[in-house]
């Protein structure tokens, strides 16, 4: 490598998402192995290696300060669980009872907020940590509290570390995470491009499909990148600094761009009918996929910290849009009109992102007079905290299954260990905690992945043996090796765990003989699977087909407060636009409904055949739903001033009526009664948003065709809200408990 491409490669390298948590973990595995082998007291490697493995696993994403709060209660929840089971262990039924009751109380935790939820998690694993040494040391252990302590030494280096990187580096998060929600927006735009492919006879519903999945990556990486810049922005009287505000205003343009991807202002198919022998489709898709190239761009120089340069190219396809649409209007084909002035709708909207994309580009300062204000989440008060917990606790709520489901499990586990007398028999325990997810879909697939890399990191194992006897050499390899676990635990699960189970035969080959290790490793992997496959199977399941209707009723709710608050806008006289709280919530609020729902439809096609009934229904919902949303983002999108229309009679009346058919189609999922018939005037009002008056103007016009194109979603929504409420119910009673 030339010294030019030296500093360029090392950019690169730091901004990689996994490098600086790698780097932490090397830090902290690394300086403990080598006190221990300095110090010649390999034995202690594994405590210390498993109270850091705990500590990051309980970490979240939050400032200094915040991870510093975080990092004490963290530790004195590690010291509680490590002391108990000192205690305890001796005692197997005091044991049994306090792990139920405590498994079921940290998992209820999670109900508070993700940090708690984290730490509560964290709490566990290393509850089965110290069962584990205990096991190693023979029960009560040589030296008093000796695993105890030791684990709580490896947390607290890891957690210092932490403290101090997020101090140093207290912006690289919030790049990282603007980062992936520029390249996510990127891949939706492309996505989006290919519904203006020009052919006949495309399917379009798979295409819209794919485009609500790839809605919720978006919405996912929204959240993520909000709450990353909330958490740096608490405690700031003087108002965020200058690279906040920079990254506050990426974060409000990745929100309007995201309203405006979203949008749609005509049937797709009806566009290609009628505009088959013009250029002008083909130049929209050109257009969104320029932009969706400008968007991974502007994550890139995010990442490594460029300036931003979009460069001419989507500007000149605009300027070629705008031409081609000239030249159809010119024609003044009367057939054309009423999609002509949908058409001109979007080249005002692709042309509004496009101004948006390009003022990322350039050193502006954040509007005084616009909302600032993100909505946090988390509990403000112990009584919303309390709060949330209790509302959890309930048998139809799939928290508290999943709390019931593991508590019981993890029974099974210790006492299927003291049955059979296992060897290591406490990694039982430690695998069941680790595959026991929420959803059966997810658990599944954690079994496959988690045998899988068990027996991948044991044969990796048995060949450094051979080939490296050198206990040095493997210790060097244990420290890589909790690196990759690290690195690779949320998106390549089989090979972290071939890592972790790499590191745990190497360390204990300091101190032993690791052969021993390797098949009580995969007998007590493959049991622990089990065990978790069939909590999840027979134990309170929480088959997201029985729960659809709730899912489509929260979407249709959310879309009808989305509908309200941007109605609301186009009548307050205010000029229209105005980005407030309220308005991003609910707007929020509703892509968030709608990427659950295609979450749990997901779920719901890993879930056993006897539960995916509705599986052609719940599809079509979300078809219909994300059209709906889609429109609504249209109307959202624009919010011109009606100019002293914002009160004409017919347009507010047509508004009201789809509102409150969205909120009696959610209210009757919701409580799974009969879908209510269409009022008798429906018709009529959706038919004169379409006849509306030719002197309209065009703000108003756009506000008509897209309440319009609305109510003719309501009849095949409340057809197949119906459809699905009817299989939920003859599945439920023909299907298994």
């Amino acid at each position: 490598m030339s010294a030019l491409s030296l500093p360029s490669f090392l950019r690169r390298l730091w901004a990689l998402d996994t490098f600086p948590y790698s780097l932490r973990i090397f830090i902290a595995l690394s300086t403990s192995m080598a006190v221990c082998w300095v110090q010649n007291e390999m034995a202690l490697v594994m405590p210390l290696f498993l109270g850091t493995i705990a500590c990051a696993l309980a970490e979240t994403d939050d400032n200094w300060r915040g991870r510093l709060r975080a990092l004490l209660v963290t530790l004195l929840c590690f010291a509680l669980a490590a002391f108990a089971v000192q205690t305890l262990f001796p005692h197997p039924w005091a044991f049994f009872v306090s792990m139920v009751a405590a498994t079921f109380c940290l998992t209820m935790l999670g109900a508070i907020s993700p940090r708690y939820q984290a730490i509560a998690y964290g709490t566990l694993i290393l509850s089965i940590y110290t069962t584990i040494g205990m096991d190693q040391r023979g029960g009560s252990g040589q030296v008093l509290w000796l695993e105890p302590v030791l684990l709580l030494a490896g947390a607290a280096w890891y957690g210092l570390l932490s403290v101090l990187w997020s101090a140093l580096f207290r912006h690289q998060p919030v790049q990282q995470n603007l980062a992936v929600l520029f390249r996510a927006l990127g891949g939706y735009l492309r996505l989006k491009a290919t519904l203006f492919e020009p052919v006949r006879g495309l399917d379009q519903e798979v295409k819209r499909l794919a485009l609500a999945q790839r809605n919720g990556d978006v919405v996912k990486a929204l959240n993520t990148a909000k709450e990353s810049i909330l958490s740096r922005m608490e405690n700031m009287e003087t108002g965020p600094s200058q690279r906040m505000q920079f990254y506050l205003r990426l974060y409000f343009i990745a929100q309007d761009v995201h309203e405006r991807a979203s949008s749609s202002h005509s049937p797709y198919g009806e566009l290609t009918d009628t505009f088959f022998h013009s250029d002008v489709l083909f130049r929209c898709q050109r257009l969104l996929r320029l932009q969706g190239a400008d968007c991974i761009g502007m994550a890139q120089s995010i990442l490594l910290r460029q300036p931003i340069d979009l460069g001419p190219a989507s500007g000149q396809a605009l300027l070629d849009l705008q031409a081609a649409l000239a030249y159809l209007e010119a024609q003044q084909n009367s057939q054309w009109q009423r999609l002509l002035g949908s058409l001109s709708a979007l080249a005002r909207n692709l042309g509004t992102l496009e101004a948006r994309l390009q003022s990322a580009s350039r050193a502006e300062a954040l509007d005084e007079k616009q909302d600032l204000t993100l909505l946090d989440r988390s509990p403000q008060s112990l009584r919303e905290a309390v709060e949330r917990v209790r509302l959890q606790l309930a048998p139809s709520m799939p928290l508290f299954r999943h709390a019931v489901r593991l508590s019981v499990a993890l029974a099974v586990g210790y006492g299927l260990l003291h049955w059979v007398h296992a060897r290591q028999g406490y990694w039982i325990l430690l695998t069941t905690l680790f595959v026991c997810q929420q959803s059966f879909g997810a658990t599944r697939k954690r079994m496959v992945q988690r045998v899988t890399g068990t027996i991948l990191g044991l044969l990796a194992g048995w060949a450094l043996f051979r080939l490296f006897p050198s206990l040095l050499l493997q210790s060097m390899f244990a420290v890589v090796a909790g690196v990759v676990f690290f690195s690779n635990r949320t998106r390549r699960y089989a090979l972290a765990t071939g890592a972790m189970t790499l590191v745990v035969l190497l360390c204990f080959n300091q101190i032993g003989d690791g052969y021993d290790l390797i098949v009580p490793r995969i007998v007590d992997t493959v049991l622990g699977s089990l065990i978790a496959g069939l909590a999840v199977f027979l134990i309170l399941p929480d088959w997201q087909g029985r729960r659809m209707h709730e899912v489509a009723g929260r979407t249709m709710a959310a879309c009808a407060k989305y509908l309200r608050v941007v109605m609301a806008q186009y009548r307050s006289g205010e000029g229209g636009k105005k980005d407030d709280l309220a308005y991003r919530t609910a707007r929020r609020n509703a892509h968030n409904a709608d990427a659950a729902l295609s979450t749990a439809l997901t779920s719901m096609f890993q879930e056993p055949g006897f539960v995916q009934a509705q599986g052609d229904g719940g599809l079509r919902f979300l078809l219909l739903s994300h059209t709906l949303l889609n429109y609504l983002s249209a109307l959202g999108a624009h919010r011109e001033a009606l100019s002293g229309e914002g009160d004409d009679a017919p347009t507010q009346q047509a508004a009201a009526h789809v509102a409150e058919v969205l909120e009696a189609l959610a209210g009757s999922l919701a409580r799974r009664e009969a879908v209510p018939p269409a009022h008798a005037a429906e018709p009529l009002l959706i038919a004169a948003l379409k006849d509306a008056p030719a002197g309209a103007s065009p703000a108003l016009r756009l506000v008509q065709s897209q309440l319009a194109l609305i109510g003719e979603l309501l009849t095949p929504l409340r057809a197949q809200a119906g459809r699905l409420l009817k299989q939920e119910q003859s599945e439920a009673a023909a299907a298994p408990a």
